[in-house]
């Protein structure tokens, strides 16, 4: 995000640019700027209140007359060309915030989103958000140890520099940018809008489109360390090979291995998991696939310079990367074959490849308010609204196909698009329409994914695999399909999250045994009992199942563990660790808000579930609960031991 203009600061703008750009304007943003620049409160009232437009990307006349548009486009012009002009409001506070918000969407918008808003829209100073920084460290203080440079590692490394904290970060490829950096399969892009999947503090970034390729967001996030100034504190080609807690000197001891394949031990504060959900590839077990002849891979470890024209493709699985690929790479293979184990929906997104045309960057790169209240329109979208339609109605008439009223009225929908899409199609019909109430699994976004499996070189196969061959794949049937290719878009395993990284806690008690199952359970999805001075990102209940930004939860994450080491550095507290009751409740909390949801829904598997049936993943909590609790945590729910109580158990 771009900073917002200081109280009394003054602006000028290029009226030639001005007089071009507002034709490109959404009117809802562009209300807001207005009130913002002039105080006027007519902005906020008819007939300048725009229609309540659900769409992720919305039109931009705001349902509003051309009359009124026409209006609000000249005045725009008018007094945003006025040089130095200076905004009349800065930072609207909360309760003229939620009116702002209520009339830029056309609804009612609860007062209690007001705060969450402003501080990711940069309307309120970064350092007013921030925790209090250590007043003083101590001689040799050790560092926080973060695990991971991909966007949590970021928001993490950036808001420990802000306080003066010291920190490493460790990251085992060459480069920052985590899932961003290895996935790099045809057609890879983010599913969330890029104006509120990036950082609510640092420079804007110019995305050429609204959902933006995966070379985009990779440079974002590069940007993002250098811009921070992280790079000084991460060790690249570094992997961590073990974590044990050090109960006599309350501090982890944290194995490393380095670029040159030696070991060594380093010491650490505090250690924070920021490895995430999405990084540990799943291989499914399939009979043969060593016997295959030709390249066989994981679609996270797309082969660089992979050349496909020509080729005989065989997919195996048809999620979100495979909803990528398959329209990606259509036209320029000889066949494409995708295996099919179940059925996805998938939400229309008519302008989904549209570009960001040069007057709509200008708006967001220079008019004040403008990318702040683009983001917010973007955020409310893909946020909390969709939330409360995903609970179970125990009254409705049709729980074997959806949940409620308005789940039903969305399947049809989608369903109605499946119609559309493959119209002449009933072969492909019947194997493309779910059965399962939709958002039961993750949401995916049609891309033109049903206008490619149509095609003739195109193969839907929802027949079980028995096994791979030298040349092929075969099926239940006895059927084999040739192919020169195999991609395995098969996902991945989420449930051991940080488990994986060998952590040892109180009383020899390893993180793998107090997970076995895959069953992962932490307080808040960040602290685990039994583990102090561990925090964990992108945790246990923690991923976004509803809509939302994973970056928003990482910096939710951030802010929540950087109070946490703040008051232990301001305090003199040697150690923090979640009491094993208030682990107990909020796991009780969050299974018993998870049987009125979607995703315990009897009539279908996901990955969200482990293999007993408990959601481990999603949240069923809004997003504005997590921001809210971030803020202040409760710390009645840890251990503090006193740094004296230290010295007298090493006395």
């Amino acid at each position: 995000m771009p900073a917002q203009p200081a109280a009394g600061e003054a602006v000028t703008l290029d009226p030639a640019r001005v007089a071009a750009a507002v034709h490109a304007a959404d009117l809802r943003v562009l209300l807001m700027v207005l009130f913002h620049v002039t105080g006027d409160r007519k902005w906020l009232q008819a007939p300048y209140r725009p229609r309540r437009d659900v769409q992720l990307i919305a039109d931009e006349d705001g349902g509003l007359p051309a009359e009124v548009q026409d209006d609000i486009r000249r005045a725009a012009t008018e007094i945003l060309s006025r040089p130095g002009f200076v905004p009349a409001i800065t930072d609207p506070g909360d309760t003229l915030m939620q009116e702002m918000m209520s009339v830029c969407l056309g609804e009612a918008v609860p007062d209690e989103y007001a705060p969450m808003m402003r501080q990711q829209m940069g309307l309120m100073p970064r350092a007013e958000d921030l925790p209090p920084a250590p007043r003083k460290l101590a001689a040799g203080q050790l560092p926080v140890l973060v695990v991971g440079a991909g966007a949590s590692g970021i928001a993490m490394g950036a808001t420990l520099l802000d306080l003066g904290i010291p920190f490493t970060i460790v990251e085992k490829n060459a480069e920052v940018g985590g899932t961003w950096l290895e996935n790099r399969y045809p057609g890879c892009g983010v599913d969330t809008p890029n104006h509120a999947y990036s950082f609510s503090w640092g420079e804007r970034y110019p995305w050429s489109r609204y959902f933006a390729p995966r070379e985009q967001l990779h440079d974002y996030l590069v940007r993002s360390a250098d811009g921070f100034g992280l790079r000084p504190h991460i060790r690249f080609e570094t992997s961590v090979t073990s974590a044990r807690w050090d109960e006599a000197a309350r501090c982890w001891h944290v194995g490393l291995r380095n670029p040159d394949g030696s070991s060594e031990t380093v010491r650490a504060f505090a250690l924070v998991s920021a490895i995430g959900q999405l990084s540990q590839i799943s291989i499914p077990d399939i009979p043969g696939k060593d016997d295959f002849q030709g390249p066989i891979f994981h679609s996270a470890q797309w082969p660089e310079g992979l050349e496909l024209t020509g080729k005989r493709v065989a997919i195996i699985g048809t999620g979100a990367t495979s909803m990528q690929v398959v329209p990606t790479v259509v036209d320029e293979v000889a066949r494409i074959t995708v295996y099919q184990r179940s059925a996805q929906w998938a939400r229309p997104i008519p302008r989904y490849h549209d570009p960001i045309g040069a007057d709509a960057q200008w708006l967001l790169a220079e008019v004040p308010f403008y990318a702040a209240w683009f983001r917010f329109t973007m955020l409310w979208r893909y946020g909390d609204g969709l939330l409360p339609t995903l609970r179970k109605d125990p009254d409705w008439i049709h729980p074997e196909r959806s949940l409620n009223r308005v789940n039903d009225r969305h399947r049809q929908q989608m369903a109605d698009h499946i119609m559309a899409e493959l119209e002449g199609r009933p072969d492909l019909i019947a194997k493309c329409m779910p059965t399962y109430p939709p958002y039961g699994k993750r949401i995916l976004l049609d891309n033109g994914w049903f206008q490619a499996i149509r095609k003739p070189n195109a193969e839907l196969v929802t027949d079980d695999i028995d096994r791979i061959v030298a040349d092929g794949v075969v099926t239940r049937d006895g059927t084999h399909r040739p192919a020169d290719v195999v991609v395995l878009a098969t996902g991945f395993r989420i449930a051991q999250m940080a488990a994986r990284l060998n952590i040892t806690g109180r009383a020899g008690r390893s993180l793998a045994e107090e997970w076995a199952g895959d069953d992962p359970r932490a307080y808040l999805g960040i602290a685990v009992a039994g583990f102090p001075n561990l925090f964990v990102m992108q945790g246990p209940s923690t991923g976004l199942g509803h809509g939302g930004s994973a970056i928003f939860q990482s910096e939710c994450q951030a802010h929540y563990i950087a109070v946490c080491l703040s008051r232990m550095l301001n305090e003199g507290i040697a150690a923090i660790e979640a009491k094993p009751e208030a682990q107990a409740a909020f796991v009780a909390m969050i299974d018993a808000l998870h049987e009125q949801m979607i995703w315990t829904h009897p009539g279908m598997s996901t990955y969200y579930r482990n293999s007993r049936g408990r959601v481990v993943s999603v949240t069923p909590r809004r997003l504005v609960d997590h921001w809210t609790e971030s803020r202040e945590p409760d710390f009645n729910a840890f251990h503090l031991t006193p740094a004296g109580e230290e010295l007298a158990r090493a006395g």
